[in-house]
């Protein structure tokens, strides 16, 4: 932050945010990042639309390999359960599947190459994975937030006050039961369609 200027600071939050998942790099620390600099407002904005070029790129990418990860898919057919569901059925449906992955503990990266292979429509999937993926992006945004007020705190040799302390272990608490209680239910979603993928098979 001290390096870069904010404009500039934005370009690479972006761009690493876009690009690391084409190259299977984790894009939370850059989320950290601009949560600490732009806060929930611009911070989220600028994500999300970053995010909807993260998932996009791999997704059409993925296209080039199809048969190879389709052959990835049918060794490993309960996981497989999983993504297939996501590309059954109408549109809402693939849309409503899509969203409970991304929310679900499901590996990130690993779906945006899959979920090609699964027939999924690329208007239910982006739509989905940019839905699915809020509670996350807000949690990181916080995190973020939270590192650099405690940065702040410890640069300006203060303790934090008291409502500081509690507003901070508070917002920690809910972030971490919301985050649980989504996780929660998407998995217990996504076992109820694994288990219909699996009967039709």
């Amino acid at each position: 932050m001290t390096t870069f200027s904010t404009p500039m600071l934005a370009v690479l939050v972006f761009a690493s945010v876009a690009l690391f998942p084409t190259i299977l790099l984790p894009s939370t620390p850059s989320i950290w990042v601009a949560g600490m600099t732009f806060g929930y407002g611009f911070g989220f904005l600028l994500i999300i639309s970053a995010a909807a070029v993260g998932v996009s790129l791999p997704f059409f990418i993925g296209s080039l390999f199809l048969h190879r990860i389709q052959g990835w898919l049918e060794k490993y057919p309960k996981k497989a359960a999983i993504l297939r569901a996501a590309g059954e059925g109408n549109w809402f449906h693939q849309f409503k599947a899509v969203t409970l992955i991304r929310i679900s503990p499901f590996p990130y990266i690993i779906y945006n190459y899959c979920a090609v292979a699964t027939h999924v429509k690329y208007g239910p999937y982006i739509l989905g994975s940019l839905i699915g993926m809020v509670p996350e992006i807000f949690v990181a945004i916080y995190t973020g937030i939270l590192i650099q007020t405690l940065a702040d705190a410890s640069q300006e040799q203060h303790t934090l006050s008291a409502p500081q302390i509690l507003l901070n272990v508070g917002g920690f608490l809910l972030t971490v039961v919301t985050t649980i209680v989504f996780t929660v239910y998407a998995k217990r979603q996504l076992k109820v369609l694994q288990g219909e993928e699996l009967l039709l098979q």
